[in-house]
Formats: C-alpha cells, structure tokens, sequence
C-alpha cells in the first residue's frame, strides 16, 4: 500500500473518486479533509482509543501517549474523581499534554454522567432517569437534566458524556429499572425525553452519547453485560418496534455518538454482540436509522466479550465491524496500548481495510474539531 503518509493522502479521494483513485501517484488530501498529513499508523489508529487510568493522578505513560498523538481520548471513574477541583486539574494536565500533540482537535474527556444513581461528578443531574420519566413536567425535566449533566461535566474541563440511557424497560426491577436508569416502558416517551436530554446537553458544548444500541431494555436483573454473556431474545418486529423506536428523535437532534450494547440479539445477530455485529451496526444503527455519526463500544473488559480474545482481538474485531471508538475502561493504561497496537497492526496487514479505516478516523475528529 505504499507509506502511512501515502495512505493518509488518499483517505478521503477514496470516497470522492472511488477506488482507482488509489492507483498510481497518491492524490493529495481533499482541502476538507480533517486527517492531519503526515500522521502514522500508530498515531491514526490511537485516534480510536480511549484510554483509562487508576486513582487520582494520570501516570506519565497517558500524558506520553497524548502529546505523541496516540490517543484519541480519556474516560474518568469515581476512583479518579476526588473533587472538582482535583479531577479538573487532572484533565487540565491531559489537556496540556495534547497541545503538544501534532493531532489538533480537542482530546475526547469523558464520563457516565446520566443522573440519579450513575453519576462520576458530583452535582447534576441529581435525579435519575425514572425520576424523570414519572414527572408530571418531565420534559422539560429532561432538558434540565441535559443541561445540568453539560454544565458540569464543562465546567472540570470534559467535552463528552456517556448519556443519556434510551433503554426501554420491561419490568420493573429489571437490568434498566432496577438502577433507575430507563425513562419509560413506552419507547415514544424514551425517544422524546432522550432528545430534550440531547438536545439541552449539546447546546452547553458537551457531545451526547445515547446508549445501549439497539437496547437492553429486556433484559432480566441479572443479565448485566459487565458481568458475563448475555442473549436477548426479543423478536426483531419488537427490537424495531420498541428497542429501537427510542432513537430517532435523538438522532435527528444531532447525537453526536452510539454506544452499542454487548448483548447478543438473537433475532439480528445469533452470534455475535451488536457492538461487533456489521450487521447490527451498519443494517440497522446506520441504515434503518440512519445515523452518520461516531459509533463507540461499551467497555472492552466486560465479561459478556469473553469468547472473543485477547484485548487486541476484541478491539480489532470491533473496529471492522464499524466501531469507531475503542472503550478501554479497565482503569490500565497498558489495555489502551494493546488495543491500538493490535489495530494499527492489522491496518497494516490489510485485515483492516484502509478506507474504511481513514473513513472512521475521520468521523471521530470531525467531532471532536466541533468540541472544545
């Protein structure tokens, strides 16, 4: 395929002049191209990465990998976080080492910020989300949530939060209910009260992520994706009908992320979890729905991807299904290297395919070129 710099040159005229645009002299990049000229496959492969770290105080090694240009972004736990001012000194010292970076766009900083009883910051939104959903203005409870989740999350410095949860639950006490993390057992009101969430979170600066796709709102108590396998059953008229029927309004406001869930859909995918399904990701989140914009896995350790290899294996299965962001959350600097090691590798050796590849890495700094 020629040098790292000869694939960067062609990323984007693969799109505009399709594949015999890569035969002969590398083209120049398109003048809108967001793909920094002259990036390696290490550093174009971190983009995808978010990385985690223990305790208080980010280790050399993350501020090393940043200000190289191999990492595309950070997601903060309650074990990170002592204070708002300690945890703001922190990104602040992320943020320093990314300027240094020859990536310009902003370092994704991250948290679960969704309200009630998943909060990593102290403060807003103090209510959960089945709190929201049972409030007689719960609309507008919503928008409150959004913008009291944005504004604190902006203020410690972070520009992405992981919420809000458009699950539609089945019963109560369920996997969604029991941790008052679903709005509704009715998908319309998830999908509007979603969108208010969305839309007055965004309008602070902070990007939105809307989870689990296509929906773990079926699964019982103990089918936690964190923990083992798990396959929901639901037929594919009801994962459309209900599961997915939370989404749209979120979309069109904008959303500017997916999470996809670990659950294994039966009806869509009997083999494989939606976040490494092509099929779920690119059928039914980028086709039925039509979603455009960056897709990021759940957390890469869980134990429902046990079947599926080492760290480096699940990053790459995921990455060539469609996953555009890679969430190593297992607070181990080392599990983000492993992922990016094994999917610069396999650009490398053509088990990734480059447009593909380029297209993916181009969506993620595109919106974080919107993000401050």
């Amino acid at each position: 395929m020629g040098s790292i710099s000869d694939v960067v040159r062609w990323a984007v005229v693969v799109t505009m002049a399709g594949p015999l645009a890569l035969v002969g002299t590398p083209a120049p990049l398109a003048t809108n191209s967001s793909l920094p000229p002259g990036l390696t496959t290490d550093q174009l492969a971190g983009q995808r990465v978010i990385y985690s770290y223990p305790g208080a105080t980010p280790p050399q090694s993350l501020l090393d990998r940043i200000s190289q240009g191999r990492v595309g972004g950070v997601i903060f736990f309650g074990e990170n976080i002592q204070s708002a001012a300690q945890i703001k000194g922190a990104v602040d010292k992320l943020r320093q080492a990314a300027a240094q970076s020859p990536v310009h766009q902003p370092l994704l900083l991250m948290t679960d910020q969704e309200g009630g009883l998943v909060r990593r910051l102290p403060g807003a939104p103090t209510l959960s989300e089945k709190q929201i959903g049972q409030a007689a203005d719960a609309q507008q409870q919503a928008a409150n949530a959004g913008t009291g989740a944005g504004q604190n999350l902006a203020s410690v410095d972070m520009n992405f939060n992981l919420a809000p949860v458009l699950d539609v639950y089945r019963t109560p006490g369920d996997f969604d209910d029991s941790a008052q993390r679903s709005y509704s057992t009715d998908p319309a009101k998830v999908n509007t009260l979603g969108a208010a969430f969305v839309t007055a979170q965004q309008q602070t600066g902070v990007a939105a992520t809307v989870k689990h796709f296509p929906g773990l709102g079926s699964a019982t108590t103990k089918q936690n994706t964190d923990e083992q396998p798990v396959t929901l059953t639901a037929s594919a008229d009801t994962l459309r009908s209900v599961d997915e029927a939370a989404y749209p309004a979120s979309l069109a406001a904008g959303a500017k992320s997916v999470m996809l869930s670990w659950a294994i859909y039966s009806a869509l995918d009997p083999k494989l979890p939606a976040g490494l399904s092509p099929t779920i990701i690119n059928q039914e989140l980028r086709g039925r729905l039509g979603f455009k914009g960056v897709t990021i896995t759940d957390a890469l350790e869980a134990g429902a991807l046990q079947a599926f290899g080492t760290t480096g294996q699940r990053a790459v299965t995921a990455a060539g299904a469609g996953m555009d962001l890679i969430l190593c959350s297992g607070r181990d600097v080392s599990q983000g290297d492993q992922a990016a090691a094994a999917i610069s590798a396999a650009v490398t050796s053509n088990q990734l395919d480059h447009s593909a590849f380029d297209a993916s890495v181009e969506r993620v700094l595109d919106m974080r070129g919107t993000l401050h």
